[in-house]
């Protein structure tokens, strides 16, 4: 599918600046995903559907790709997806040099952390509860790896936008060796966003580099890379822009390269290229080349109004949520700290077992598709992830649920 008929795709469907409320445009958008409706799937969060055009896009690559093997791939498909990274390095605000594709987050992550090299025996690192799991696996191992001391910190919880702030800020002043940051845009834990801009400036005017996980951050919040004001940036876009499985990026800002390891399996590259420091092997090619139809769908769409209909479905059951007495919402209510992920328990009911037993009942009983999670200092949660697919009603039947598994 070319870009004038995913263009013409996206004019048939609310563009910014649609209203987060209206049903029969956002019904439209719904309509672009063949998402099961065998349960109430609100659990969005493992990876993002592909819209009807970017599948039809991407299957089109894969019959090419498959069709015309090395003879394609050897000789006109990389300068196709050298274009494809310049289209995501300008949707991200960055230079093309500052971008290479990984196939995740996670892959991007690995590259940055193990690979900064500034950090000297007795030098300190510092992460949080709320982190990925795999990036507090990386940063614990910078102990082994670069002689490095591990802090871990846990978030306040209730969340404020200050209080998260200031607990960083008493980390960086406890911790006077510190050298580097790790900092989580959106939670996938609990879906908190981090002011990550004003942590990243404190954490710079102490010394204190910050890596940055933005794997949730692109597509579901209104922002652009710079706005994070870090050097060192993962990110994913098979989750909330859209496009296939197996796409990511590594960002590291313009005169920063040298502070990141070539990766061993690139010795001989171009130190000076960013690609340098990341080795993927094969990859899925028909998922590069289908980026550009996700992101045409993305911006048809437009970053505020999606940001405005996610928050909108959250909100939907978050706000009848607060008001049952058995039911603790973790997720804070200020704008700027949330975007379709919220996480939840009931009360006094902290343990692991007792939130996969939480999420199956609400499957096994009530049809609603959710997914525990582990690892916040505070206990155990349920995550809540609706998307452009989910639809008011599927919320609404989750805060019936929600009232008769709470009561």
């Amino acid at each position: 599918m070319d870009r004038r008929t995913l263009l013409a795709a996206a004019a048939a469907m609310p563009v910014a600046p649609a209203l987060a409320a209206d049903d029969e445009r956002w019904a439209g958008i719904a309509a672009q995903y063949d998402v099961t409706r065998k349960v109430a799937q609100l659990e969005h969060g493992n990876w993002g559907m592909m819209a009807r055009p970017v599948h039809a896009a991407y299957r089109a690559h894969v019959d090419r790709v498959n069709r015309d093997t090395s003879f394609y791939v050897r000789r006109e498909m990389p300068g196709e997806i050298e274009a494809v990274r310049a289209r995501v390095a300008a949707a991200m605000g960055v230079g093309t040099g500052e971008i290479a594709f990984t196939r995740n987050a996670t892959e991007a992550m690995r590259a940055l952390i193990l690979g900064y090299n500034r950090l000297r025996p007795g030098d300190a690192v510092l992460h949080a509860d709320l982190d990925y799991d795999a990036m507090q696996a990386c940063m614990e191992s910078l102990k082994g790896r670069r002689g490095a001391e591990v802090i871990k910190i846990a978030l306040p919880l209730p969340a404020t936008r200050q209080a998260v702030i200031d607990a960083y800020a008493q980390a960086f002043a406890a911790h006077p060796n510190l050298r580097m940051v790790l900092l989580t845009h959106v939670s996938h834990r609990t879906g908190l966003v981090l002011p990550v801009a004003e942590i990243a400036a404190m954490a710079r005017l102490r010394g204190i580099d910050a890596i940055v996980d933005a794997a949730h951050g692109v597509g579901q919040i209104d922002y652009r890379l710079p706005d994070l004001a870090a050097d060192f940036i993962g990110i994913n876009l098979h989750k909330w822009i859209g496009a296939p499985l197996g796409v990511g990026a590594i960002v590291i800002r313009d005169g920063r390269l040298t502070d990141i390891d070539i990766d061993p399996a690139e010795a001989g590259a171009n130190p000076a290229d960013i690609r340098s420091r990341v080795h993927t092997g094969t990859v899925d090619y028909a998922a590069l080349l289908a980026v550009p139809a996700a992101l045409d769908f993305h911006e048809g769409i437009g970053a505020a109004a999606k940001q405005a209909r996610l928050r909108a479905l959250r909100d939907r059951w978050v706000r009848p949520a607060r008001a049952l007495a058995n039911v603790e919402v973790l997720t804070p209510d200020d704008p700027g700290s949330y975007g379709a992920i919220t996480a939840f328990r009931l009360k006094g009911r902290t343990s692991h077992e007792a939130n996969v037993a939480l999420a199956r009942r609400l499957l096994d009983e009530h049809g609603i598709f959710t997914v525990h999670r582990d690892g916040l200092a505070s206990g155990s949660c349920v995550r809540v992830t609706p998307a452009l697919a989910t639809t008011m009603e599927e919320v609404d039947r989750f805060v019936a649920a929600l009232r008769k598994v709470a009561s």
